[in-house]
């Protein structure tokens, strides 16, 4: 296949070295990179096939700005809500291309490990079964790749288990053990699983790879930096300041204020993921937000 990643961040770049592996791939940023095989947008944007590893927040205005509608089909990366509008990130795509050239990847992936193709398996899920066929085909042998059809299943787990996983970064920065850590998170996958039931998921896909096999990796460790978002809060400081030391997106973040105001609009219970908010955007003791979820 003849591939083009969008995006040159940790995770763009892992995913351009496990589809160069048996593809040929070339890779864009906005800003150049010394990178093999890197090329300019229009050259990219001629490819066949995009993988778009652009952070959720900027894929509207990158689609207006930079997009030309060439017949590509694309492999969407990123995970995440848009925070100014509640939209999915299949809403926006779906705005430039029609959704059976779309198609969503998710699972267990941290971008360091897929750099050292270590082995896991993800999901590429689209209402177009043959093209998510395609990209999971596309897929390097470390890496085992499942088709699904549950586009909403899939972008809501990609989104939520990052807000988990901020909660999970507080519970272990308290040193609350290894109980609560696992209480959390099933607790956070329920959570999940009831948000994404609200806009017609499957309850199943949340205990696929893209669910509960994401979320488990993500809430539980320091390679993920939404985990390392919530030991900064663990330990006071502001979040101005844990963002600045990250130095990198953490998508957890705005998806947080995304899910507070859709859990208004639409009236859904969403403890955690409220709690989050409080602590991200109100400044809330996590001391406190421990309490109150316990309470």
């Amino acid at each position: 296949m003849k591939i083009a990643v969008i995006g040159a961040g940790k995770w763009g770049s892992a995913l351009y070295h496990a589809f160069s592996q048996e593809n040929d791939v070339v890779i864009h940023s906005r800003t150049p990179r010394e990178i093999e095989n890197f090329v300019s947008l229009e050259e990219a944007l001629d490819r066949e096939y995009l993988v778009m590893a652009i952070p959720a927040q900027f894929v509207r205005s990158w689609m207006e700005e930079n997009f030309e509608d060439r017949g590509q089909k694309i492999l969407v990366a990123a995970k995440g809500i848009e925070t100014a509008t509640g939209d999915f990130l299949n809403d926006i795509y779906g705005q430039f291309l029609p959704e059976e050239r779309l198609a969503y990847i998710s699972g267990p992936s941290f971008a360091a490990e897929v750099q050292q193709s270590l082995p896991t398996a993800l999901m590429i899920s689209s209402t177009n079964t043959d093209l998510a066929q395609d990209y999971a085909d596309a897929l390097p042998k470390f890496i085992k790749g499942y088709v699904d059809d549950d586009v909403v299943g899939a972008e809501v787990s990609g989104a939520y288990k990052n807000v988990i996983a901020i909660a999970g970064g507080v519970s272990d920065g308290f040193n609350l053990g290894n109980n609560a850590r696992a209480a959390l998170i099933s607790r956070g996958l329920v959570e999940m699983t009831r948000f994404g039931e609200a806009f017609g998921a499957s309850s199943e896909t949340f205990l696929s790879l893209g669910g509960a096999g994401d979320l488990f990796l993500t809430a539980s460790s320091t390679l993920s930096r939404n985990y390392r978002v919530g030991l900064g809060l663990a330990k006071g400081k502001s979040m101005d300041e844990i963002l600045e030391e990250l130095g990198e997106v953490a998508e957890g973040v705005p998806t947080a204020r995304a899910l507070h105001k859709i859990a208004k609009d639409k009236d859904l219970y969403l403890p955690i993921a409220e709690e989050v908010y409080a602590m991200i955007e109100e400044g809330k003791d996590p001391h406190q937000s421990v309490k109150d979820l316990l309470g």
